[in-house]
């Protein structure tokens, strides 16, 4: 019998909580979702969150499956290194902060809205097209993937097919609360996810520290115990060693965190939702608040998991530890069998269902705003597009991106996909932050600069994760059986950032700017007073 497999009498209440929830939420779409074919509307919700609205919404676009179950799973698995990952996701967010009010100023709908202050023509729109897909299509099948998974588990179901079915009804339940919903829609579901996950994870929280009388130094003891690496497991170098290979991946993996989670396209496109610059960053002061509390609840749930449970069931489960939650929510309040234990694990799987389901929303709206609005209304038509073309051509985007991303996600069943998440961090911190930064702090900056930071990040990071280990040569890879890596590292953003940086600067200083590029006064006095967009 599969351990995290809730009782019978559980599993009803779960498929009876889901349905009611997917059919609340679809309602609620529809009668906040955009009364006309406006692209302000579908794309922004006509600003009309105010900051506090708009930060629960930004950090349930940043709160993702991967935080929830990967962290915590990371957590339980690897001590130390799970818990400094804890904390550098919370700091991520700091560099959203610095970026927000010039970001919001300066930019209109998507990303390659601010990429197009300092180039005209339709090659900035296409790179900032290419690297949204390349940073959400990533991210939207790995979510997917895990949807279906966690989905089939919380039901008490293994069967691959059962979990391809899963996985398929996720992604269309994501194309109906885009497509019908717009950014209100998903603002509202983001806004009831982070209650929502808050309030459970809290009571979890509660849970565990009742359990250990509040005695912090006896939670830590037990995990350490229960983890049987004994002092090994509150020390770093757990998940990727003590060699000089390990420290630079350890190295990698928190650069790209902090620089490149808060820099993903959906995060960029809710800071632009915001009326004005100041209200994004009220809007993102809120949410470190909230994220920096969950970090801080992933760390206790973990070491909790692995304290109650130990490490060896964590891992015959998932080796990942991608279940501990779960499987923790289940040992809790007398277990699943009882009516507090069942409820508390019904709750702790909505907030999963619900954690997955909003995100993907928010990165197939992004990825679909990329094709209709940077590629089909300014690239290709060149700004003559009317509005409701332009509505109904991003509402088919969302339909085709959901159509790729539940194709890849079933096809990949099964398969180790937990790189995909460290690829699309690393593409973001690789291609759109060096391109955000120079963009709206750089005088010199010009198109031919942007172009090779773009393509040059996006190339180097990719290219180099491909010959990485953690898709072939090593035992957790994504093909196990085959060996072609040439590069060390598993996380290679620690030299694809350093990487895109240089090759923006060395190519912008090696050209001109060209007739008709707009200066960096017009930017900057954008940035500076935030200068209408529209």
């Amino acid at each position: 019998m599969n351990p995290a497999a809730p009782g019978a009498g559980t599993q009803t209440m779960v498929l009876i909580a889901f349905l009611v929830f997917v059919g609340v939420t679809l309602l609620l779409c529809v009668l906040v979702g955009p009364e006309g074919d406006e692209t302000a509307d579908f794309y922004t919700a006509n600003r009309t969150l105010t900051p506090f609205q708009n930060g629960l919404a930004l950090s349930g676009d940043y709160i993702s499956a991967a935080t929830l179950l990967g962290t915590t799973g990371i957590v339980a698995v690897n001590g130390y290194d799970g818990v400094t990952l804890a904390l550098s996701t919370a700091l991520s967010l700091g560099v959203l902060l610095l970026l927000a009010q010039p970001l919001r100023n300066a930019g209109r709908y998507t990303l390659g809205d601010v990429l197009a202050l300092r180039a005209d023509g339709a090659a900035p729109r296409i790179a900032a097209a290419v690297v949204t897909l390349a940073v959400s299509l990533p991210f939207l099948v790995v979510q997917l993937s895990s949807a279906g998974t966690a989905t089939a588990l919380m039901l008490g179901l293994t069967h691959s097919g059962v979990q391809q079915f899963c996985t398929v009804l996720v992604g269309m339940l994501m194309v109906c609360y885009t497509v019908l919903g717009g950014m209100k829609g998903t603002s509202l579901v983001q806004i009831v996810k982070v209650v929502l996950t808050l309030g459970t994870v809290l009571v979890v929280v509660l849970s565990v520290l009742v359990r250990f009388h509040w005695d912090v130094d006896a939670l830590l003891a037990a995990a350490a115990k229960g983890s049987g690496r004994a002092d090994a497991y509150l020390r770093p170098g757990l998940r990727f060693g003590d060699s000089a290979e390990g420290w630079l991946n350890f190295v990698g993996l928190h650069l790209t965190v902090v620089l490149g989670a808060s820099c993903m396209p959906h995060m960029i496109m809710r800071v632009n939702a915001s009326p004005t610059g100041a209200a994004a960053r009220r809007s993102t002061r809120h949410a470190v608040g909230m994220v920096g509390a969950f970090c801080l609840a992933v760390v206790v749930l973990g070491l909790g998991a692995v304290a109650l449970l130990g490490g060896r069931l964590i891992s015959a489960v998932d080796p990942n530890g991608q279940a501990a939650l779960l499987l923790l929510a289940g040992n809790l309040q007398g277990g699943t069998g009882t009516t507090a234990g069942g409820a508390l694990f019904t709750a702790v799987a909505c907030a999963v269902f619900v954690t997955v389901l909003a995100v993907v929303a928010g990165i197939t709206l992004a990825a679909a705003a990329a094709l209709a609005h940077d590629v089909a209304a300014c690239a290709v038509r060149r700004g003559r597009m009317t509005q409701v073309a332009e509505v109904r051509a991003v509402r088919w985007s969302v339909g085709a991106v959901g159509a790729v991303g539940i194709a890849l996600a079933v096809a990949a069943q099964g398969y180790n996909l937990q790189f995909l998440s460290s690829l699309a961090v690393t593409v973001a911190a690789s291609a759109v932050l060096p391109a955000l930064v120079y963009s709206l702090f750089w005088s010199r900056y010009n198109r031919t600069g942007l172009l090779w930071t773009v393509y040059g990040g996006l190339l180097t990071s990719v290219g180099l994760q491909l010959f990485s280990p953690t898709v072939s040569g090593a035992p957790d890879a994504l093909f196990p059986n085959v060996d072609f890596h040439w590069f060390p590292l598993q996380m290679p953003g620690v030299v694809s950032v350093p990487a895109a940086f240089l090759l923006g600067w060395a190519a912008t200083v090696r050209s001109r700017r060209e007739d008709g590029e707009p200066g960096f006064h017009e930017v900057q006095t954008r940035t500076l007073l935030g200068a209408d967009a529209e």
